[in-house]
């Protein structure tokens, strides 16, 4: 166990350390305040304050942890052997940089809570984070942080070996986005026949030509490959979660129908194999009645509590959305990620639990970022070296790499990012 002396024990030191030293590094951590009873400790031990007890293990603690809501933050991005860290600590100080106020930084947002540009969406972009500014958006700095802490640790005292504790091992975690269950089928008389008109007018004559194809039952529906999907995961041993949009038709929520018998036996059906979860619709970024009666919707198509939500278009706010998954009884979700951009938005690729700043309490949602998203293009290239370096990054760290598709990503006219689902599959097989 490491013990930690500080001057204060507040939520926010609690939290970070508790997620850093114990849930990534796998060691057991407790808090003292009392100078004698850290003396008195002979096992591994450290302090964290402002200035040191004596020559122990000492990181110089910045105010972040002991503060309460938010305010400006003074930044100097330096380099810790290659990786960017910040929040320089100063001579004494045993590591270079406080690691846990820069990760609490990360892993609450803190830089969502104050004011920024919003996009079209009123959503947060990644050009407005710190992690882009500094170019560390497509490396994993928390994790890494953590690393090189184990290893300083290690280092320290003799008798320290992080092998004596659980090691988590690096997984792979596909979701599969549906925002459109089917292209053409299944959407009514007026869909169908304002689809045609759409066509004609914008002279789409081959997607004219498919329609009809599909209609007339020549030809599958290419949003329609829910059993190729089983029969991939099946072949490589990979549980995929799915995560289906059932509000009502809008502007920008396309789906079919939720009271169509097919949709309801496809989700069904899919639920039976796979983790299933709500993609809450555009609407409900903003009306919390919206998004409780979908949560309603899938609860009684699959017959049980729905736990796992993530935010259609991406659009999450800070802290509002968080707060209505977790009154609506949501335990985990999976929108932490940016719509158009890689990288790690938190700067992890480990679960966390949600930290709400504006009531400094850790929250019980569990948060699983992802670093890559399906941008819903039909691109003949995709950044395929970038991805490759944030899943090795992810691999080093052994953290969880999650990439969001869609369901048309195996479709004939997706050949590369089919070609990179299926190579992804084969890569991380379960075999």
């Amino acid at each position: 166990m490491l013990l930690v002396y500080t001057q204060k024990i507040t939520p926010r030191l609690r939290y970070t350390f508790k997620h850093l030293i114990t849930r990534i590094l796998g060691i057991p951590v407790d808090f003292t305040t009392k100078i004698e009873t850290f003396i008195a400790h002979n096992e591994v031990k450290m302090s964290y304050a402002k200035q040191p007890l004596g020559d122990e293990f000492f990181v110089r603690s910045h105010d972040l942890l002991f503060e309460q809501g938010v305010g400006e933050v003074e930044f100097k991005v330096l380099k810790w052997e290659e990786v960017p860290c910040f929040f320089v600590t100063g001579e004494k100080s045993t590591i270079p940089y406080d690691i846990f106020a820069a990760s609490f930084y990360m892993l609450s947002r803190y830089e969502e809570y104050l004011p920024y540009v919003k996009d079209e969406h009123g959503r947060y972009t990644a050009s407005e984070s710190l992690a882009f500014k500094h170019d560390f958006l497509r490396i994993p700095v928390v994790d890494i942080w953590c690393q090189k802490f184990k290893k300083v640790l290690e280092n320290r005292f003799e008798t320290f070996n992080a092998s004596d504790y659980k090691q988590r091992s690096f997984s792979y975690n596909p979701v599969i986005n549906i925002p459109i269950a089917y292209a053409y089928k299944k959407r009514g008389i007026i869909r169908t026949l304002g689809g045609y008109l759409t066509d004609i007018v914008r002279l789409r004559f081959s997607r004219f030509l498919d329609r009809s194809a599909v209609l007339l039952g020549m030809r599958d529906d290419p949003y329609d490959n829910f059993e190729e999907f089983v029969a991939l995961h099946k072949t490589y041993k990979t549980n995929a979660q799915y995560f289906f949009q059932i509000g009502d038709y809008s502007t920008y929520d396309h789906n079919i129908s939720v009271y169509k018998n097919e949709f309801i036996r496809l989700i069904k059906n899919v639920s039976d194999y796979s983790k299933v979860g709500l993609l809450a619709s555009y609407d409900s970024f903003s009306d919390i009645e919206k998004l409780k009666i979908e949560k309603k919707r899938l609860n009684t198509i699959i017959n049980r509590p729905m736990k796992r939500a993530r935010q259609h278009y991406n659009m999450l706010s800070l802290p509002k959305f968080y707060r209505n998954l977790i009154d609506l009884e949501f335990t985990e979700d999976y929108s932490m990620g940016y719509h158009d951009t890689l990288g790690f938005r938190a700067g992890t690729c480990s679960p966390f639990y949600f930290y709400d700043i504006s009531m400094e309490i850790q929250t019980p949602l569990k948060v699983h970022p992802f670093c890559m998203l399906y941008s819903g293009k039909l691109e003949t290239t995709l950044p395929n070296d970038e991805i490759m370096e944030m899943l090795s990054e992810t691999q080093k760290v052994n953290g969880t790499f999650i990439g969001i598709f869609h369901n048309v990503v195996l479709s004939e006219n997706n050949i590369a990012w089919k070609e990179l689902y299926i190579n992804l599959l084969k890569e991380f097989s379960n075999e």
